[in-house]
């Protein structure tokens, strides 16, 4: 079942959550008094705003599921991160220091992925 989750501010009403559940959403609420509970999840959404969907625009749900797809995959397997020491979280199995360097264009050239060719 998917779910949303949300802290506990009061502009999160009964009647807000009620619209989600009505839609087959299952509500989850972050703890009381855990300002850090949700801070990986808004890296995240900050993440794709700035480095992605800010630079698109978005056409309709199944356009925005495919972006969304695309960049998930370029951020857990190509994108270095600076909270693991520029490492990729999910790097290729292949991870060669030889070869020439390469760039893959994603999402029409909105992001560029390195890699080294074999």
């Amino acid at each position: 079942m998917p779910f949303l989750i949300h802290d506990r501010d009061s502009k999160f009403t009964t009647r807000f959550d009620q619209d989600f559940v009505s839609e087959g959403l299952e509500m989850v609420r972050t703890p009381f008094r855990a300002p850090r509970a949700n801070a990986v999840a808004e890296r995240w959404v900050r993440s794709v705003r700035e480095e992605c969907l800010d630079q698109l625009i978005i056409l309709n749900a199944a356009h925005l599921r495919y972006v969304l797809h695309e960049y998930e995959g370029y951020f857990n397997m190509a994108r270095p991160h600076q909270n693991i020491r520029l490492k990729i979280p999910d790097p290729p199995p292949q991870d060669s220091t030889n070869g020439t360097v390469r760039r893959r264009d994603l999402l029409g050239g909105v992001l560029h992925d390195y890699y080294r060719a074999a």
